[in-house]
């Protein structure tokens, strides 16, 4: 089992862990529920440093980049960020991440702790002109601070005047007296916020100064239970849940980042599928009648014949109602439309909303 460079302060912190695509990691600290409400109206902090990240550089960096991944990395520009997948060569995807430009030969790419080995062996396989690439994942710590009030809770910390950055933007600078930070306006939280990318060496101090900073905002740790049921909200996927490498991108609705502009990993036949139309496609959608929806439970129509499966559902903290997303056949994928969750062998009614379910 892996630990953070912060698991000491975790556990001194009464964190609940758990294992997690390997590593130690914060599942909860005072309960979900509460943490999830910090996120949503204040600020809280998730460590993340179980993400990988891959620094890819050279005169070819770019070329590989676009045919790797689905989106147009070359409409990146120094501190923007993008986001995309890595399709397979079969219909499904590597996994998903994203794309940070830091100038014309250099680029981050921060990817899912869980396929860290997998696409560094999947990028390096089509690395046929010599681009530099570095694992850094071992050495970086990532801290996620989320929530309405996380520009004024961390501003003291910086030069960089945070509340201006736009969204899917990045500034490397000095943060909290350690130079060469990237602050990265993105999240996976719906709730606004920023990420904070440094060296393991300094995290423990980089931690300790955003709280310090933070006191007066009454600034939380965040376990990943919160991190779950806030993406969730969001109608964002989950890697292995929601999206995985027999999954279909189309149909998982990531058509807006993939951009048949140029030629890129199993392109031709993601827009044979696009131009047929797909057989099912990734909904959301909330209970009518009481029960939870979890993964890999049965999608059934009025009739009882199954059309689909659950990937991801929880008791949406901020709805105070039960959510769930789920493939099903496209014709039972309008909004509105009627379904029912197999629980426990008990169709339980349900309805197609669209995303975000959080507004």
């Amino acid at each position: 089992m892996n630990n953070t460079a912060l698991t000491e302060k975790h556990i001194s912190l009464g964190a609940k862990m758990v294992p997690f695509a390997g590593y130690n990691m914060p599942v909860q600290y005072e309960g979900i529920n509460a943490e999830h409400a910090t996120v949503r109206k204040a600020v809280g902090v998730f460590d993340v440093s179980h993400m990988g990240e891959f620094i890819l550089k050279g005169d070819n960096a770019l070329d590989l980049i676009q045919r790797v991944s689905s989106n147009d990395a070359s409409k990146l520009y120094d501190g923007k960020v993008q986001y995309a997948y890595l399709p397979n060569e079969d219909g499904g995807i590597v996994d998903d991440l994203l794309i940070y430009r830091i100038d014309e030969k250099t680029y981050m790419l921060v990817v899912n702790a869980s396929n860290i080995e997998k696409d560094w062996n999947w990028i390096q396989k089509f690395n046929t002109q010599g681009v530099e690439m570095h694992n850094i994942s071992d050495q970086t710590s990532l801290l996620a601070v989320q929530g309405p009030k996380a520009a004024e809770a961390l501003q003291s910390l910086t030069d960089i005047d945070l509340a201006s950055m736009e969204y899917y933007t990045f500034t490397k600078g000095m943060f909290a007296g350690v130079d060469n930070v990237i602050v990265s306006a993105t999240g996976y939280t719906g709730a606004g916020g920023f990420e904070i990318y440094c060296e393991n060496e300094h995290a423990e101090a980089v931690w300790d100064a955003v709280f310090k900073a933070g006191e007066a905002f009454n600034i939380k740790p965040i376990g990943l239970g919160a991190r779950d049921t806030l993406r969730l909200e969001m109608g964002f996927c989950l890697y292995g849940n929601d999206i995985d490498d027999t999954t279909s991108p189309i149909e998982a609705g990531l058509g807006w980042v993939t951009k048949f502009t140029k030629a890129f990993t199993n392109s031709e036949a993601l827009l044979a599928e696009k131009e047929a139309g797909v057989k099912r496609r990734l909904i959301g959608f909330e209970m009518i009648d009481r029960g939870i929806p979890r993964h890999d439970y049965e999608i059934v129509d009025a009739a009882g014949n199954v059309i689909g499966k659950v990937t991801s559902g929880t008791q949406s903290p901020s709805l105070q109602k039960a959510i769930g997303m789920g493939y099903v056949a496209k014709e039972h994928a309008k909004e509105g439309t009627e379904i029912f969750i197999s629980i426990r062998n008990t169709p339980i009614k349900a309805k197609v909303v669209k995303f975000p379910f959080y507004k």
